[in-house]
């Protein structure tokens, strides 16, 4: 048998009529015979062409408040059908079935119907049944049945069946089958997220219907791609696609910010996923200029964030450096102006979007998924457990400090000082290794450490840590205590007058 089939008879119920309308007058132009329920059914009489209502078929009207319109075998043996089939065939005949060789179907809007915060019941009702079972039979039956899912397919579809006068491939059949596959797939899996979101039922479902293309993956010989509503969080207006490495850059960058989004202005630079650079101040520009001297080497092709409006004058002191990506909420038109002086540079400004509750992450032959590190250390979690106590001002730099440690790669020590990032260790097998990066650093851009400031993401196990602290001139320590040994440091703060607080939250990133 031929695998190039010509339709005669098309099933069409959707929610969205958009798009539909060039579809129906083509199919009446082939002389397809439609089939048709409810809305759409009006829809394509409102057009001036014939239509066979299913109830027709059925012998059954619509019922239990539209919940039953399809659910019959005259509907679903006319789309279950194996054409070569003599028992198939032969039944198609005695009980007076219809063959349907195209279904074009689409589904209830049911994510759009959670995210608009509707009542359960609205939500429940959005569920679709009959939609969702004949999407799956006409996917099963490619070999003779043509699945539309989804009006993002319309287009192909009007063409397939423009080109080939009606007929269609089993290749192109086997891609729509795909394609309503991946629509059948998606709609459960968001059906069970929200029944689970509690996690009651230990599941990992994820499914991402956008998804892009990137240039390549971590290096050129990967491949990558991006799967996410990049749109939804970012108004991009300047500079060249953004890769891979870039995504995870600015991934950094967002959940840094967040730490600082009802702070003073804050402006921070990072290079492969640390801060490198992060400053407090009365101004952005201030902030900028001091968040660059906190390592203006790695600063060279880095990503930029600001937690506030950029200025012209900061643009101006921005577009002095070589950057990827410059991240603000807003931009003045002469900051944007100066800003896309630079072809290449990426400009974006980010919406306030709700970002995963989780995070996943591929692991052996599985994957792990944990919640989010949303606890920031906040005045009220600091137990001072030195004789000496935290000034104010040592309070603040402190939270602050504490901050970056949070996203930046253990084992992580930070050096602040008056709301500034001097120095980091980051992504080190030792604390102690993590400490003697940060101070090397802080001396090579000309850090005055008397009076600064030492985060550590995770507890000291000996004293070594809070020693050599002192000895650069370290005055106050922020770490979350839970050592065997935290009062071998403690003792050595009081000996030596340093102050100390311990939160009782570790910050490891692994």
């Amino acid at each position: 048998m031929s695998t190039t089939k010509k339709a005669t008879s098309a099933l069409i119920s959707v929610f969205h009529k958009d798009g539909l309308e060039p579809i129906v007058k083509k199919l009446d132009e082939l002389g397809v015979t439609l089939y048709s329920t409810g809305g759409t059914e009006k829809f394509i009489k409102d057009l001036g062409i014939d239509v066979v209502a299913v109830e027709d078929v059925t012998s059954y009207p619509s019922i239990l408040g539209g919940r039953v319109k399809t659910l019959h075998p005259k509907i679903f043996g006319g789309i279950l059908n194996r054409q070569d089939h003599e028992g198939d065939v032969a039944q198609m005949q005695e009980f007076e079935i219809p063959q349907l060789d195209i279904v074009i179907v689409d589904l209830y809007p049911f994510e759009k119907t959670v995210a608009s915060g509707a009542a359960e019941q609205d939500i429940i009702e959005k569920i679709d049944i009959g939609g969702i079972s004949l999407i799956r039979a006409a996917a099963k039956n490619f070999k003779d049945v043509l699945c539309v899912s989804s009006m993002e397919d319309y287009g192909q579809f009007l063409d397939i069946i423009t080109n080939g006068n009606g007929e269609t491939t089993l290749e192109e059949r086997k891609l729509f089958a795909a394609k309503a596959f991946n629509v059948s797939s998606h709609y459960d899996s968001a059906i069970f997220n929200y029944f689970n979101q509690n996690q009651e039922v230990t599941s990992l479902k994820i499914s991402e219907t956008q998804g892009q293309v990137l240039r390549y993956g971590e290096n050129p010989h990967q491949k990558g791609y991006f799967f996410g509503d990049f749109d939804a969080m970012f108004d991009k207006l300047h500079g060249k696609e953004l890769s891979y490495n870039n995504l995870l850059d600015v991934d950094a960058a967002v959940n840094l910010m967040g730490e600082f989004q009802n702070d003073a202005p804050t402006f921070a630079i990072l290079k492969h996923n640390n801060a490198c650079g992060l400053a407090t101040r009365n101004n952005i520009k201030e902030a900028y200029v001091d968040a660059l001297a906190g390592d203006p080497v790695s600063a060279f092709g880095g990503i930029l964030i600001s937690n506030t409006e950029i200025d012209k004058a900061t643009a101006e002191e921005i577009h002095q450096l070589f950057c990827e990506v410059v991240i603000a909420p807003s931009y003045s038109d002469d900051a944007l102006e100066v800003l896309k002086g630079k072809k290449n540079r990426i400009i974006l400004i980010q919406k306030e979007v709700v970002l995963p509750a989780n995070q996943v992450r591929t692991c052996l032959n599985g994957f792990l998924l944990q919640d989010k590190d949303n606890k920031s250390d906040a005045k009220e979690d600091l137990n001072n457990v030195t004789d000496k106590a935290a000034t104010a001002e040592e309070i603040e730099d402190l939270l602050f400090a504490s901050k970056i440690c949070k996203h930046t790669k253990s084992n992580t020590i930070v050096l602040a000082k008056n709301k500034q990032l001097c120095a980091s260790g980051t992504g080190q097998t030792s604390r102690v290794d993590a400490l003697n990066q940060a101070i090397h650093k802080a001396g090579s851009f000309n850090f005055d450490l008397n009076g600064a400031v030492m985060a550590s993401d995770a507890f000291f196990p000996f004293p070594d840590c809070v020693e050599i602290a002192h000895k650069a001139g370290i005055s106050s320590v922020i770490q979350p205590g839970g050592s065997i040994k935290d009062q071998l440091s403690v003792d050595y703060c009081n000996e030596n007058g340093l102050s100390m607080v311990m939160t009782g939250t570790r910050h490891f990133k692994h």
